[in-house]
């Protein structure tokens, strides 16, 4: 289950629109603790800054991010024990803010 996202101030450098923007229950959890501020990451997603894929993964996002026929997908090392994924679907419709182990 998800739940509707902040919403995410226009920024310059954004290279593809988000859709909706919702987050999983996990990571509404965390925001609400006060452990994470998912807006620098969502930032860096839609600035396509991958964050901590390999190169393989990388050129996938860079290909879908021309052709608008795959998903885009980053991953963000937060803490030590804290990684945050960040999923934008193939169409652009909506992009997810999750833990690795809510997918």
């Amino acid at each position: 289950m998800a739940t509707q996202a902040s919403p995410i101030a226009q920024t310059s450098n954004r290279r593809f629109s988000p859709g909706q923007t919702v987050m999983t229950l996990g990571v509404d959890e965390l925001v609400r603790q006060g452990r994470l501020n998912p807006v620098p990451y969502l930032r860096r997603h839609l600035a396509a800054d991958w964050g901590d894929l390999d190169d393989s993964d990388r050129r996938q996002n860079d290909a879908a991010l021309k052709s608008g026929e795959d998903r885009l997908f980053s991953s963000y090392q937060v803490t030590p024990d804290l990684k945050l994924w960040i999923i934008t679907e193939w169409d652009r419709s909506v992009t997810t803010l999750l833990l690795p182990s809510e997918y």
